[in-house]
């Protein structure tokens, strides 16, 4: 099977880590859409978080985006949901990444469309972020999802600045509100510190992340992961040719070894394009689970190829 002249790249992230059976029905909605490549799925309990990953020509992946959100919005509620990762909706984050033959602005045109008709199919109020933002205060995620599921409750319905892009003004009383954008390629990566120091894990994201004057493009912040009892950098990438994930590996690292603390590990979410590999070069990440197959353009060919088997094994973390 050859790719379309046109590709387009999905990675939402929702909001249940600890169900597979919940994050399967997901990723078969997904799934299901003729022409979606299914490329990734992870779990993780602590974040309570999962992240699909699939990629096809605009419109699949747009129906494969809503149909996917539509399974959250019926089996996710956020009222009983516990997690470390700030979060807002069932389907929480939905990005649309351009690959190849088009361009960012048309993936913002494309999540916008998909935003509204996540509305008006599954009734979940939509904000839109990055290039499809239609508000200059909605640009990045932190911006939107600031408070969380539960304050935006309330303040949807009492302040104009919390008023959801499409739908509303209420927020789906169990799935919350989603975040449809368009962005560049993003390596989500953490780095899991030998301590459960969390202040410790908090200090470093404040020292390397953009808004606090560190790395441009740098998103980060410090979590307790209560499963392994160590505290976490979690990050994220937006542009790793601007700061390659390998800088900020070492400023971690460096940072964490200034107190005494060795870096335990570290593990990426989701995908990384073969450059971000090749600009680390020699760089020895510790990583806690790795293969080749988690670089982008190999778990393409694996997919093109029917190598991925995603929803036949139970944990669904790790390509069959």
């Amino acid at each position: 099977m050859s790719l379309p002249d046109r590709l387009v790249e999905c990675v939402p992230n929702f909001s249940e880590g600890r169900d597979p059976a919940v994050v399967h029905a997901i990723a078969r909605a997904a799934a299901s859409v003729p022409g979606i490549l299914l490329l990734d799925l992870q779990r993780d309990g602590d974040h309570n978080r999962s992240v699909l990953t699939f990629a096809g020509p605009p419109e699949a992946v747009a129906e494969a985006a809503v149909a996917a959100a539509g399974v959250a919005a019926r089996l996710i509620d956020l009222n009983l949901h516990e997690g470390v990762h700030p979060r807002i909706g069932a389907a929480d984050v939905v990005p649309f990444i351009p690959l190849r033959g088009i361009t960012l602005e048309e993936c913002a045109a494309l999540a916008r469309l998909a935003g509204e008709q996540h509305w008006r199919r599954n009734g979940v109020p939509v904000y839109f972020y990055g290039a499809a933002a239609v508000r200059s205060n909605r640009t990045r995620l932190e911006q939107i999802r600031r408070g969380g599921f539960r304050h935006l409750l309330s303040a949807s319905l009492t302040d104009p600045h919390w008023l959801p892009d499409a739908g509303g003004p209420a927020l789906h009383p169990t799935a919350g509100a989603s975040i449809f954008g368009a962005r560049k390629f993003l390596v989500a990566y953490n780095v899991n510190l030998r301590t459960s120091d969390i202040a410790l894990a908090r200090s470093i994201a404040r020292k390397i992340r953009d808004s606090s004057g560190g790395f441009p493009g740098v998103k980060a912040l410090g979590v307790y992961l209560e499963s392994r009892k160590l505290a976490q950098v979690t990050t994220n990438v937006t542009d790793f040719e601007v700061t390659p994930v390998h800088v900020v590996f070492n400023a971690i690292r460096e940072e964490a070894a200034r107190a005494g603390v060795e870096v335990q590990g570290s593990e990426l979410i989701g995908l990384i394009p073969r450059r971000a590999m090749e600009l680390a070069g020699s760089t020895d990440f510790r990583w806690e689970r790795w293969d080749d197959s988690m670089v982008l353009e190999t778990r393409m060919e694996m997919a093109q190829a029917g190598q991925l088997h995603w929803l036949e094994s139970e944990s669904a973390e790790a390509p069959g």
